[in-house]
């Protein structure tokens, strides 16, 4: 009597276990499903979107303007360097790569014995910045050092009568910083008039520094005079630079293929010509 009544609960209990199973896997089977299309989609549209922001950031990088520099110790003409440091010796500044870094200085002496002298120091920098997609264009980038070098000039360690002043007609942008300073020279003070003029012409960087002092109890140079010839050396290095754009490889690859052409059509007339004796020569062997 008992056997049947342990057998239906255990056909019972079987039963109901069922759809629990069926349910369980049911509900796993979507959940891994779902999973799996959300993650393609999420990386579908990580890698789209950061497609469309290099393609965007691409576009808004343009190109450098300047891909050379000029000589440093050639920017400047003969004149201008027998005005600013007579008789000066030059001396080029070491750097890994001239078409990104370039400098030059000069110094001068005009020795007159126990009437005194004059001293002369010019120094000529420049530096140029190509675009990059990460950090920014080229004139980006050099209006950022511009302002460094400004800056940094205005904050010369021992500079006294600090000033100021925008320059015109050099470059995208220009300034001008004056002061003066003092050191030892034989236990006597010697007063340094110190003119910096920084330039900006597009993606490059000139930093023109002028300085001149008396010696011996010469007198002291006049501020205003340095000034302007610091101003006018600037302006000089900047037209080098503007000048240096011009590609001469480019020239000559253009006249070398101009000159080329008239050669190439003498031959090809000679061809046709023997071509065509050849013909007729044929032609009088038939008949």
């Amino acid at each position: 009597m008992h056997r049947p009544t342990k057998r239906l609960t255990r056909i019972l209990t079987c039963a109901a276990a069922v759809p629990v199973v069926l349910l369980a896997a049911g509900c796993s089977s979507d959940s891994d499903g779902g999973s799996g299309s959300g993650d393609k989609a999420e990386k579908g549209s990580t890698a789209t979107a950061s497609s469309s922001t290099a393609g965007d950031a691409a576009k808004k990088v343009a190109p450098a303007t300047y891909k050379a520099l000029p000589q440093a110790c050639s920017a400047l003409s003969k004149k201008t360097l027998d005005e600013l440091v007579p008789k000066g010796d030059s001396k080029a500044g070491a750097s890994d790569d001239e078409s990104t870094r370039a400098n030059c200085s000069w110094s001068s002496l005009d020795n007159n014995g126990i009437k005194g002298s004059q001293f002369r120091w010019l120094n000529v920098s420049m530096v140029r910045f190509e675009s990059d997609l990460n950090r920014g264009s080229g004139d980006k980038l050099a209006t950022e050092y511009y302002t460094k070098q400004v800056a940094d000039a205005q904050a010369t360690e021992g500079a006294k009568n600090v000033k100021t002043a925008p320059v015109a007609g050099t470059g995208d942008e220009a300034t001008l910083v004056r002061f003066d300073s003092t050191y030892k020279e034989k236990k006597k003070d010697v007063t340094s008039r110190q003119q910096t003029v920084v330039s900006r012409v597009d993606n490059v960087v000139v930093t023109v520094h002028y300085n001149g002092s008396g010696l011996a109890g010469e007198k002291t140079p006049a501020a205003d005079g340095l000034v302007k010839d610091a101003e006018k050396a600037a302006k000089e290095v900047v037209a080098s630079v503007m000048h240096a754009k011009a590609s001469p490889s480019a020239s000559a690859s253009s006249s070398s293929s101009s000159s080329s052409s008239p050669s190439a059509k003498p031959k090809a007339s000679a061809s046709a010509s023997a071509s065509k004796k050849a013909d007729e020569k044929d032609s009088g062997k038939d008949n």
